[in-house]
């Protein structure tokens, strides 16, 4: 468990239809093609972790990049269970290739981590908590929300840009833009001019070739002199929100 207290009530313990599905769910990542291991094995450890924050749970993991893991992980599981995609956009993975690879199997899909609601409130607590730490001034403070974007569609952005705004309403901060890899405004043009007293906050649910590589050469293209935080997938309370959204929905039934 986390040393944080977590910001995300738990959800109320309601009685209705959905209380008939099992507790039981899927986390699902792209993972890293070609070198799958790392990722599975990640992804299994904040499954254990989400698990230790629910109570009768069963919480499972696989990446749709690691051979055979997929469906080995839903060959045993319940009829209605729901499936939580780690994706930061319900972008063709979440919509096309998820369901169509699990297209035999009875389940109920929940919204990707990067539209959640409560998100924001994640991200601003881990932009406040390093300003703090570092005795930062937030009105002088400037946020770079680092994304990856899409060449062919407008809708991989949508979801950065609402962190984006959200951000602008509830920090006090000097600047909150959005910088992408595969569209404009690039991350090395959001990125230029600013003072060292900026923070860049990637926005992906895990670490790669997109963080280490990319986005750290944007940032030296553009010269920024800021702190690279960790992406938003590794945050401390991301357990939390994880066993929030499952809960909500068993109890809800707010799932596809």
């Amino acid at each position: 468990m986390s040393g944080i207290k977590s910001p995300f009530p738990k959800a109320p313990a309601t009685e209705n239809c959905s209380s008939l599905a099992p507790r039981e769910a899927l986390i699902v990542a792209h993972g890293q093609p070609g070198d799958s291991n790392p990722s599975e094995l990640a992804l299994a450890r904040l499954a254990v972790q989400v698990q230790e924050r629910l109570s009768g749970w069963r919480i499972q993991s696989a990446t749709m990049a690691c051979p055979g893991a997929l469906e080995t992980a839903v060959k045993g599981i319940a009829q209605r269970a729901l499936v939580y995609p780690f994706f930061m956009t319900e972008g063709w993975f979440v919509r096309e290739a998820l369901p169509r690879r699990l297209a035999s199997f009875p389940l109920q899909y929940l919204q990707p981590f990067g539209t959640d609601p409560e998100l924001p409130t994640l991200a601003a607590l881990t932009i406040l908590r390093e300003i703090t730490w570092r005795f930062w001034t937030p009105e002088l403070t400037h946020i770079v929300v680092a994304a990856h974007g899409s060449k062919r569609s407008a809708n991989a952005a949508v979801a950065a840009q609402n962190l984006a705004e959200e951000l602008s309403e509830r920090l006090p901060c000097a600047s909150v833009q959005v910088g992408y890899l595969d569209q404009a405004p690039h991350i090395s043009q959001t990125a230029a001019d600013l003072s060292q007293q900026a923070l860049c906050l990637p926005f992906f649910a895990r670490d790669g070739g997109h963080i280490t590589k990319d986005i750290a050469a944007a940032l030296q293209d553009a010269q920024f002199q800021g702190v690279i935080l960790p992406v938003l997938g590794h945050q401390p309370l991301v357990p939390d929100l994880i066993a929030r959204a499952l809960e909500t929905a068993h109890t809800s039934g707010d799932c596809a």
